[in-house]
Formats: structure tokens, sequence, C-alpha cells
């Protein structure tokens, strides 16, 4: 591991540790922490684990992949401990939530650039807009908008092919609420997966494919796909990156991504331990698997959060879009 990013993340574990009073590790036998929901957030959450359960032999660290929305069911149901999002609660699952009595903390615990991705042979897109994006994307499209040429008279005359997150995707919620205008509003020709290995494999293997997941799944495969540079409100292209990311201007494509953690679960020492454990020990992890994490303040009042039992949310039950980092901030501090 890099040490430079080592040591950022030590100096995060020093601020938070007095917060957390964190204990040693776990030594029962037998004891487990179920996770599941977001594949974008899976690969920090198993990266997290991994450590975790190196210091803590005696625990066992499940993580499942069945998207925000599967997560998110799991959760209401109490079947779970921990629910990775990409996306806030919506209303609905509040709703269930509350009906089973599962009360929950938010911690938002990074920011992705959810990245758009085109084969490597593609050499006629060198930026996309917003509004291009809707043309293909909008439920409208579907069975319309099949070549190239009719998006951009000077593209190919040549059928698009459409790779996107499956509907219980987190990443599938926030990229049609920020393209077309309203969550879960898209075209249904496409080839849909809940496993972005999936996706990747289908733009790789097709000139004419398009498709769009988190920014770790294209760093992971970039020799085998091209990142689309996107329009902001600003009318400047820009690529995902943690740089435009961290300065705003990768909009609206950038997003918080979170964990919800049941504060029943919490009653068992593995998970309290787990969750203190993610939030001091997660940063250079998050930027190893390609995602951005927040200032040391930021876990620092998460950490604070989880101390006090916050519960609830701080979103309003609906998608958002283009919420900056220090954005994220002023509003947590509300709490």
């Amino acid at each position: 591991m890099n040490p430079k990013r080592t040591l950022a993340g030590l100096g995060v574990a020093a601020l938070v540790a007095g917060t957390l009073g964190t204990t040693g590790p776990i030594l029962a036998a037998s004891r487990i922490v179920q996770i599941d929901g977001s594949s974008t957030v899976y690969p920090i959450t198993e990266a997290v684990a991994e450590e975790f359960q190196k210091a803590n032999r005696g625990v066992n660290v499940t993580v499942g992949v069945s998207g925000t929305g599967g997560g998110f069911k799991k959760f209401c149901r109490g079947e779970i401990d921990i629910s990775d999002a990409s996306r806030p609660i919506l209303k609905k699952e509040m709703d269930a939530c509350k009906a089973a009595g599962i009360q929950y903390i938010e911690l938002p615990v990074a920011y992705d650039a959810l990245t758009v991705v085109v084969n490597p042979k593609n050499d006629w897109i060198k930026q996309m807009t917003v509004a291009e994006l809707k043309k293909i994307w909008e439920p409208e499209a579907q069975g319309k908008i099949t070549k190239w040429n009719q998006v951009n008279p000077k593209w190919p005359d040549a059928e698009i092919k459409l790779f996107g997150p499956g509907a219980d995707s987190g990443t599938f919620d926030y990229f049609t609420e920020a393209v077309t205008g309203k969550s879960k509003a898209s075209r249904g020709d496409f080839t849909a997966s809940e496993d972005d290995n999936v996706l990747v494999q289908g733009v790789s293997s097709d000139r004419y494919a398009l498709g769009y997941f988190g920014f770790a799944y294209y760093l992971e495969n970039q020799k085998r796909l091209k990142a689309v540079p996107i329009v902001n409100p600003a009318g400047k292209p820009v690529l995902p990156s943690i740089e435009s990311v961290e300065n705003g201007s990768y909009s609206p494509l950038s997003r918080p991504i979170f964990i919800y953690v049941s504060t029943k679960s919490l009653e068992k020492p593995e998970v309290r331990q787990f969750v203190e454990y993610y939030l001091t020990q997660a940063t250079p992890l998050i930027e190893e698997v390609g995602y951005v994490p927040l200032p040391a303040n930021a876990y620092k009042m998460a950490a604070s959060h989880l101390k006090a039992k916050k519960v609830g949310t701080v979103f309003g039950g609906e998608a958002e879009v283009g919420l900056k980092i220090d954005e994220l901030l002023k509003r947590e501090a509300k709490l």
C-alpha cells in the first residue's frame, strides 16, 4: 500500500480515535457482521472487511452485492446489519424501515465519480453533454434512438449498444435523476446487470458500445475502456477524477456514497467495532480502490453521530444530484 496514503489514513485515525474510544481486537469466536447493497460501495467495504478481519480473527464479515435497492430491502427486514448505498435512502425505504421498527444511522463514507465509458476504438466521442445522454437514455428513446448519428449527425451510422446497472442499483437511480430528470426514468432496451464486471466486459468488447458505472470499476479496467468527458453546468468538458470531484467541477455525476447501520445491530460489539474501524481506517483503502475520501473532519463528525446515535437521514427521501462535498458537510453539521 502507498505509504503516503497509509499516513493519510493514520492521520484520520488519530483524529477520530478520541471521539470513538476504539477498543482492542475482538476475541470471541463465531461473530458475524452482515452487509449487503451497492456494487459501487462494495470495493471499499470489502477492503475494510479484509483488514478488519486480520485484526479481529474471531469475526466473520460477509459483504453481498444485491444493489442499493436490494440491500435496503434486506436491511429494512432486519436481515443485515449494514447496508451499502450509492444514494441516500428513499422515502419508500424509510417507510419500510419504520414499519419494521428499524432505526439507522446514515454515514457518508466517500465520494464517487459516476463514469460514462465507451470502447477504446471509439474515435468520435470527444465529450458528451447531459442533453446528449438524455437523448440516448430517456424512456422515449426506446425503439427510436438506436444509432449514434441520431444523437449527433457527425457520429457514425451504427447501432448504439447500451450497458448499464439494473433497476435495484443506486447508480441507476442517480444516473437517471441526473440525466433524464427523474429517478428510474430510463429506456429499458439495454443490457442491465448488478455486476459491474458484466458491463465492463460488454463495453470493452464492442466498438459501438456505451455504458456507465462507478469510478473504481473504470480505474480497474481503464486499459479496456475510455472515459467520456462530461460537459458540466459551466459549459466545460471534464473527465472524472479525484481532483475534479474534490473541486466540484465534475458535475452533475459526482455523488456521495454511504453505509447505513442499524441501531439494534450496534448493540453487538463486533458491529460497532467494525463501523468504528471503517471510519478510522478506510481513508487509504478508499484511495486504493479509486474513490475520493471525505475530509478528516467529516469522519470525525460521522464518529460523533455514531457515538450519539444520531438516527435518520439528512436527505428528504428523494434522489439529489450535484451535491458537492462542502455542501454535504454543511448539511451534516445541521444534524
